[in-house]
């Protein structure tokens, strides 16, 4: 194989090749990335046996052929080659090497056979649809923050993508939590996704997702049982789905909270931010004591000291006086994309419920904590 390719071109495949590659792997074949060209461009597969991508990219192609090579070397060494060099990558088989060639610089890295390369084995898709990315895009970031990192409870480890039911009918819905707060996301159900059954992407995956998510262009997505693909024009992500039942989250989401709280976003994070800062540990409880009208935030932090601060709100209910993780509350607020968030409560002991405006396709929940 031999190839000349621009920087910047090789640099944002490989970028997204050697994040799905795990730094620390038992079996050597799984650290590197597998180059294959064809007349006119090449393909980047990486994968680490749960997720796969494969990322095609325009380049000369001077003679056909295809190389594994360690991926964050390779990334490391295109990362730091000047913008606008053109980069020659020839492999010697023989000696076991790929040259890597950039003006006066030159490498020799050390390549494994093509053939013990693993390609995820294809599954047959029960459900196939197109969704924008802008869409796909909004239902998993807004979700990700409450996604479980307890090993133990692994079916929520991930966005529960999956079929909802609102008053105007189906949806396409993301739901992620982790015992503490709960994030639900809703869009409209693409024309092909009726028949979408109920999956757990996981969190890795997620993230990857993120990466190749850009524009408004349409993403074709297939789902199995076992298996969900994300596909771009150039970009074609795998990735197996956990292997568990999500839990039954709608008996936690709160349905006759009464006492409406609205206050400005950005405001009321900037106010939960700075009270904090007092506490010595990220998870100490921000007390919200709310009035007519009138929301004070404070803080008791015995070894440190203590914080209030006082925000104009709208609110005109009975007094109330509620704690919450102030890492949550700030991970909340930052989910509002409009100006203001309604807060909804019903006594310090109960779950309290925040959405976006009167805007319902985004719901939070969250657990209040002891004061």
């Amino acid at each position: 194989m031999k190839i000349s390719i621009e920087r910047s071109a090789l640099l944002r495949a490989m970028s997204r090749a050697q994040s799905v590659v795990e730094r620390r792997n038992t079996i050597p074949i799984l650290a590197n990335v597998l180059i294959a060209s064809d007349e006119d461009a090449i393909s980047l597969r990486a994968t680490d046996l749960d997720i796969e991508v494969i990322d095609r990219t325009p380049a000369m192609v001077l003679q056909a052929g295809a190389v594994t090579v360690g991926a964050h070397t390779l990334h490391d060494i295109v990362r730091k080659l000047p913008d606008g060099a053109m980069v020659e990558l020839a492999d010697d088989p023989a000696a076991g090497r790929l040259h890597v060639r950039a003006g006066r610089a030159q490498f020799a890295l050390a390549t494994l056979p093509r053939e013990d390369f693993p390609v995820m084995a294809n599954s047959a898709y029960d459900c196939n649809f197109a969704v924008d990315a802008t869409v796909l895009k909004r239902l998993f970031d807004k979700s990700k923050f409450a996604i479980s990192t307890e090993e133990t409870r692994y079916y929520l480890n991930g966005v529960y993508l999956h079929l909802g039911q609102a008053s105007d009918g189906q949806t396409l819905r993301a739901v992620a939590t982790d015992g503490h707060r709960l994030a639900r996301i809703e869009a409209t159900l693409p024309d092909g996704a009726e028949t979408l059954p109920g999956v757990i992407v996981p969190r890795k995956t997620v993230l990857e997702l993120g990466k190749i998510l850009e524009g408004d262009a349409p993403i074709a997505v297939s789902v199995s049982e076992t298996k969900i693909r994300f596909a771009t024009p150039d970009v074609t992500l795998t990735s197996k789905v956990i292997d568990g039942s999500f839990p039954d989250y709608a008996r936690v989401i709160p349905q006759n909270n009464a006492k409406r709280l609205e206050v400005d976003a950005a405001e009321f994070a900037r106010a939960v931010d700075r009270v904090a800062t007092v506490s010595s540990e990220r998870s100490r409880a921000v007390k919200l004591a709310l009035d007519e009208d009138r929301l004070v935030l404070s803080v008791n932090a015995p070894d440190s000291g203590n914080a209030e601060e006082e925000l104009a709100v709208a609110y005109g209910d009975e007094t109330l006086e509620i704690g919450f993780n102030a890492k949550y509350l700030l991970e909340i607020a930052d989910q509002v994309d409009r100006e203001n968030a309604v807060f909804l409560f019903n006594s310090p002991g109960d779950p309290s419920l925040m959405r976006e405006g009167n805007d319902e396709s985004a719901v939070y929940v969250v657990m209040p904590m002891r004061v």
